[in-house]
Protein backbone atom coordinates (compact mmCIF):
# COMPACT_ATOMS: atom_id res chain seq x y z
CA UNK A 1 0.00 0.00 0.00
CA UNK A 2 2.97 2.39 1.15
CA UNK A 3 4.43 1.70 -2.87
CA UNK A 4 0.92 2.53 -4.32
CA UNK A 5 1.00 5.67 -2.52
CA UNK A 6 4.52 6.67 -3.39
CA UNK A 7 3.68 5.50 -7.23
CA UNK A 8 0.79 8.16 -6.86
CA UNK A 9 2.18 11.01 -5.71
CA UNK A 10 5.04 10.34 -7.75
CA UNK A 11 2.88 10.50 -11.05
CA UNK A 12 0.84 13.44 -9.29
CA UNK A 13 4.16 15.70 -8.57
CA UNK A 14 5.40 14.94 -12.47
CA UNK A 15 2.07 16.26 -13.50
CA UNK A 16 2.26 19.32 -11.81
CA UNK A 17 5.68 20.10 -12.98
CA UNK A 18 4.38 18.88 -16.66
CA UNK A 19 1.83 22.24 -15.56
CA UNK A 20 3.68 24.50 -13.82
CA UNK A 21 6.32 24.85 -16.62
CA UNK A 22 3.47 24.75 -19.20
CA UNK A 23 2.70 28.55 -17.31
CA UNK A 24 6.15 29.57 -18.65
CA UNK A 25 6.37 28.05 -22.13
CA UNK A 26 4.67 30.67 -25.12
CA UNK A 27 2.25 28.63 -26.82
CA UNK A 28 2.94 31.51 -30.33
CA UNK A 29 4.29 29.64 -33.73
CA UNK A 30 4.20 31.51 -37.12
CA UNK A 31 4.96 29.53 -40.33
CA UNK A 32 5.31 31.63 -43.34
CA UNK A 33 6.31 30.31 -47.01
CA UNK A 34 6.46 31.65 -50.70
CA UNK A 35 6.86 30.74 -53.98
CA UNK A 36 6.42 33.53 -56.80
CA UNK A 37 4.10 32.38 -59.69
CA UNK A 38 4.38 33.63 -63.33
CA UNK A 39 1.22 35.27 -63.62
CA UNK A 40 -0.34 38.79 -63.72
CA UNK A 41 -0.66 39.71 -59.53
CA UNK A 42 -4.94 40.60 -60.37
CA UNK A 43 -5.41 37.19 -62.06
CA UNK A 44 -3.80 35.34 -58.97
CA UNK A 45 -5.55 37.34 -56.58
CA UNK A 46 -8.81 36.04 -58.35
CA UNK A 47 -8.31 33.23 -57.97
CA UNK A 48 -6.75 32.62 -54.33
CA UNK A 49 -9.60 34.74 -52.95
CA UNK A 50 -12.08 31.83 -53.50
CA UNK A 51 -11.48 29.63 -50.33
CA UNK A 52 -13.67 26.83 -52.39
CA UNK A 53 -10.25 26.75 -54.92
CA UNK A 54 -8.20 25.41 -52.03
CA UNK A 55 -9.82 22.23 -52.69
CA UNK A 56 -7.55 22.44 -55.85
CA UNK A 57 -4.38 23.38 -54.77
CA UNK A 58 -4.49 22.78 -50.68
CA UNK A 59 -3.36 19.69 -49.51
CA UNK A 60 -5.60 19.11 -46.42
CA UNK A 61 -8.33 18.94 -48.93
CA UNK A 62 -6.66 16.33 -50.55
CA UNK A 63 -5.55 13.97 -47.64
CA UNK A 64 -9.27 12.28 -47.76
CA UNK A 65 -11.39 12.02 -50.69
CA UNK A 66 -14.51 11.69 -48.58
CA UNK A 67 -14.25 15.17 -46.91
CA UNK A 68 -17.58 16.55 -46.13
CA UNK A 69 -17.83 20.47 -47.14
CA UNK A 70 -20.16 22.64 -46.43
CA UNK A 71 -20.12 26.71 -47.18
CA UNK A 72 -22.13 29.54 -46.19
CA UNK A 73 -21.83 33.26 -47.47
CA UNK A 74 -20.76 34.42 -51.04
CA UNK A 75 -16.98 33.24 -51.63
CA UNK A 76 -14.41 35.97 -51.75
CA UNK A 77 -15.95 38.19 -49.47
CA UNK A 78 -15.48 38.98 -45.97
CA UNK A 79 -17.68 36.27 -44.01
CA UNK A 80 -17.63 33.62 -46.45
CA UNK A 81 -17.09 30.17 -44.35
CA UNK A 82 -15.90 27.23 -45.33
CA UNK A 83 -16.48 24.15 -42.90
CA UNK A 84 -15.21 20.82 -43.18
CA UNK A 85 -15.45 17.48 -41.40
CA UNK A 86 -13.22 14.93 -41.71
CA UNK A 87 -12.72 11.14 -40.11
CA UNK A 88 -8.46 11.55 -41.28
CA UNK A 89 -7.41 12.87 -38.14
CA UNK A 90 -4.94 15.49 -39.90
CA UNK A 91 -8.00 16.61 -41.30
CA UNK A 92 -10.23 16.36 -38.52
CA UNK A 93 -13.47 19.34 -38.40
CA UNK A 94 -13.07 22.86 -38.65
CA UNK A 95 -13.98 25.57 -40.14
CA UNK A 96 -12.34 28.98 -42.27
CA UNK A 97 -13.88 32.00 -42.56
CA UNK A 98 -12.84 35.38 -44.63
CA UNK A 99 -12.15 38.07 -42.22
CA UNK A 100 -10.33 40.79 -44.04
CA UNK A 101 -9.79 41.52 -47.84
CA UNK A 102 -7.19 44.12 -49.30
CA UNK A 103 -8.22 44.12 -52.61
CA UNK A 104 -5.32 42.46 -55.17
CA UNK A 105 -2.85 42.08 -52.16
CA UNK A 106 -4.59 40.02 -49.13
CA UNK A 107 -6.99 38.05 -48.36
CA UNK A 108 -6.96 37.29 -44.06
CA UNK A 109 -8.79 34.23 -43.12
CA UNK A 110 -9.08 32.66 -39.09
CA UNK A 111 -9.28 28.73 -38.98
CA UNK A 112 -11.31 27.38 -36.24
CA UNK A 113 -9.73 24.19 -35.67
CA UNK A 114 -12.55 21.67 -33.80
CA UNK A 115 -11.00 17.98 -34.08
CA UNK A 116 -8.71 16.68 -33.23
CA UNK A 117 -8.13 19.62 -30.68
CA UNK A 118 -9.67 23.14 -30.94
CA UNK A 119 -6.99 25.63 -31.67
CA UNK A 120 -7.84 28.90 -33.48
CA UNK A 121 -5.48 30.12 -36.15
CA UNK A 122 -4.83 33.22 -38.26
CA UNK A 123 -3.78 32.81 -41.89
CA UNK A 124 -2.73 35.21 -44.87
CA UNK A 125 -2.49 34.79 -48.11
CA UNK A 126 -0.40 37.92 -49.76
CA UNK A 127 0.75 38.59 -52.95
CA UNK A 128 3.77 41.42 -53.94
CA UNK A 129 3.99 41.99 -57.53
CA UNK A 130 7.33 41.35 -59.23
CA UNK A 131 6.33 42.23 -62.55
CA UNK A 132 3.62 42.49 -65.12
CA UNK A 133 3.47 39.36 -65.11
CA UNK A 134 4.84 37.62 -61.86
CA UNK A 135 3.80 38.38 -58.19
CA UNK A 136 5.00 36.49 -54.67
CA UNK A 137 2.55 34.70 -53.09
CA UNK A 138 3.30 34.40 -49.24
CA UNK A 139 1.03 31.66 -47.23
CA UNK A 140 1.30 33.04 -43.48
CA UNK A 141 0.09 30.68 -40.48
CA UNK A 142 0.28 32.52 -37.10
CA UNK A 143 -1.86 30.82 -33.56
CA UNK A 144 -0.93 29.72 -30.44
CA UNK A 145 -1.53 26.55 -28.61
CA UNK A 146 -3.97 27.03 -25.53
CA UNK A 147 -2.58 26.09 -22.04
CA UNK A 148 -2.01 23.51 -21.04
CA UNK A 149 -1.59 22.51 -24.89
CA UNK A 150 1.33 24.95 -25.45
CA UNK A 151 3.22 22.69 -23.54
CA UNK A 152 3.93 20.33 -26.75
CA UNK A 153 5.40 23.57 -28.05
CA UNK A 154 9.18 22.20 -26.18
CA UNK A 155 8.55 19.23 -28.01
CA UNK A 156 7.20 19.87 -31.33
CA UNK A 157 8.27 22.48 -34.08
CA UNK A 158 5.19 24.05 -35.91
CA UNK A 159 7.53 24.94 -38.67
CA UNK A 160 8.48 21.44 -39.50
CA UNK A 161 4.46 20.21 -39.02
CA UNK A 162 2.91 22.63 -41.44
CA UNK A 163 5.66 24.15 -43.41
CA UNK A 164 5.77 20.93 -45.92
CA UNK A 165 1.86 21.38 -46.83
CA UNK A 166 2.42 25.21 -47.32
CA UNK A 167 5.13 24.72 -49.71
CA UNK A 168 3.21 21.88 -51.25
CA UNK A 169 -0.10 23.69 -51.78
CA UNK A 170 2.45 26.87 -53.22
CA UNK A 171 3.61 24.00 -55.71
CA UNK A 172 0.38 23.56 -56.77
CA UNK A 173 -1.07 26.24 -56.55
CA UNK A 174 1.89 27.44 -59.02
CA UNK A 175 1.08 24.88 -61.20
CA UNK A 176 -2.47 25.42 -61.68
CA UNK A 177 -2.46 29.21 -62.30
CA UNK A 178 0.72 28.63 -64.55
CA UNK A 179 -1.00 26.67 -66.73
CA UNK A 180 -3.61 29.16 -67.65
CA UNK A 181 -3.70 31.45 -70.14
CA UNK A 182 -2.34 34.78 -69.56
Amino acid sequence: MKFLLKLLFLLLSLVAIVLIIGLFVDGKFSVNRSIEINQAQAKVFEYISQLENQQEYGVWQKKDPNISIKTSGTDGTVGFISSWDSKVEDVGKGEQEIMKIIDGKLIETEIRFKRPMEVTSQVFLELTEVSENSCTVSWRFEGESPYPFNILALFMNMDEEIGPDLDKGLKNLKIILESQNN
